[in-house]
């Protein structure tokens, strides 16, 4: 048994070729699952090191990445929209044995990301002191952090490429294409970030700006490596050259998906956006409490997402195969697993609390916020991943329109109101904002199950 064990580990972090729907669904789901798990485990990893390091140089320069990292998420909140159109349109094709189809949906999907983060990129360069205002930023943060922020927003296409791209390897199966691609980016940042951050030899030490510089160079090399994996044959998606060419028919279905996966995202972003908002109308050391407590909650939820990502790709795959009722039991297998891992995990973080958050801050403000968002935050921690799954598998079947709808109930109609009301109206400041995500997330999680247990997820045309 535990030779079996290790053989499929290994299968899994190879990426060895199965076709997803025909073989055991619990073998599926891990020969998707381990990869995509350490793909997103690197990815917190590296959130993690950035804040420590960071916090090293002050608490102005955690500020500025927490408020950043802020504005960011829209940008990543449309990357991550628009690479679930390519996700599962490529799933659907691959499901049905059309691997040219997959790239040209590939192709598309990846020219309409450079279009869109070109757009993006000139408004964060120009007005960056200007929109750390807006979140409420100190002078003194706005003079150390501006120089970040621009770097951060004028980098947004490397951001793009990489979501986008490590998504079509997702839709195919190829899951370990994408942790790869994400090792060797955010392995490089580990290395670079106390280099650029403190300097080295003739390497001046740059600060806060050094962590972006560091972030951009290895998100760069991770998508160099994403166009040599397609553009050497090494993909299951074929991408011949009339990939490349404008397809305005696969753009429009792609533009379907993708625009309302994007406004799926932009919601729950805004909201946090607005969160954020209010939190800094506490000060910078709520600020800098609060980011912390954040990356240490995503240090360890980025792996349940790579969960609620392979049942994402196993849905769409075996829709395309035309097996339904497959596709529906792929997905409680992984939504049981990943409540047991956010459970364990619920108890260490609020019995820890207070030596995890004084390891990556030290000013004792500060570390009274962390630890009682980190506290608050475990208490409901079940529920993210009782809600991550079904939202990911409905994106998963290219029905971006239900989740979309949850995130608008959840966020912007109960999160920020009430947040703002306990946080502001009660005086509970920082719990109040906590206390109303963890609702909200409660209560999308009660929603998702009940419309993916009602099934209509599994007529849906992409």
């Amino acid at each position: 048994m535990r030779k079996k064990i290790w053989t499929l580990l290994g299968a899994a972090i190879r990426g060895e070729q199965f076709d997803l729907t025909t073989i055991g669904i619990p073998r599926a789901i891990v020969l998707l699952a381990v990869p995509m798990m350490l793909e997103m485990a690197m990815e917190s990893v590296f959130a993690l090191v950035d804040t420590f390091f960071v916090g090293r140089v002050g608490t102005e320069a955690l500020t500025t990445v927490g408020l950043t990292e802020v504005m960011m998420t829209l940008i990543y909140s449309l990357a991550i929209g628009l690479s679930t159109a390519p996700m599962a349109m490529v799933a659907r094709f691959v499901g049905e044995k059309q691997p040219e189809k997959a790239g040209r949906a590939a192709g598309q999907a990846i020219l309409l990301g450079i279009l869109v983060s070109l757009l993006l990129a000139v408004p964060g360069v120009l007005y960056a002191e200007d929109l750390l205002a807006l979140m409420g930023a100190s002078p003194e943060v706005i003079r150390q952090g501006a120089g970040y922020t621009r770097i951060m927003f004028a980098s947004n296409v490397v951001i793009m490429l990489l979501f986008v791209i490590n998504g079509i390897f997702r839709g195919a199966g190829e899951a370990t294409k994408a942790m790869r691609v994400l090792w060797i980016a955010n392995g490089i940042n580990i290395v670079l970030d106390p280099i650029f951050i403190f300097g080295l030899g003739p390497i001046p030490g740059l600060g806060v700006e050094g962590a972006a510089i560091a972030t951009t160079i290895g998100r760069g090399c991770g998508v160099v490596y994403q166009l040599y994996l397609l553009f050497g044959d090494r993909s299951v998606v074929k991408m011949g050259e009339r990939a490349w060419r404008v397809d305005w028919n696969m753009q429009k279905r792609i533009g379907r998906i993708a625009s309302t996966g994007a406004f799926q995202y932009l919601i729950a972003s805004a909201s946090w956006v607005f969160l954020m908002r209010v939190i800094a109308s506490f000060g910078d050391a709520a600020v800098a409490g609060y980011t912390v407590s954040i990356r240490l909650i995503l240090f360890t939820l980025l792996p349940a997402w790579g969960l609620a990502n392979a049942a994402a790709t196993f849905v769409g795959q075996n829709l395309g195969a035309g097996q339904p009722a497959r596709a529906e039991r792929g997905v409680w297998v992984t939504l049981k697993a990943t409540s047991l891992y956010l459970g364990i995990l619920s108890v260490g973080y609020f019995i820890f609390a207070r030596p995890l958050v004084q390891a990556f801050v030290g000013e004792a403000e500060a570390v009274g916020y962390g630890i009682q968002s980190l506290r608050l935050f475990a208490v409901g921690y079940v529920l993210f991943g009782l809600g991550m799954i079904p939202i990911q598998a409905f994106n998963g079947a290219g029905d971006t329109r239900t989740p979309t709808l949850i995130n608008f109930i959840c966020f912007w109609i109960l999160e920020i109101p009430l947040g703002y009301f306990l946080a502001l109206n009660l005086g509970l400041e920082v719990q109040g904002v906590v206390s109303a995500v963890v609702i909200a997330e409660g209560i999308l999680a009660v929603l998702a199950l009940w419309l993916f247990w009602r099934g209509s997820w599994k007529t849906t045309v992409v």
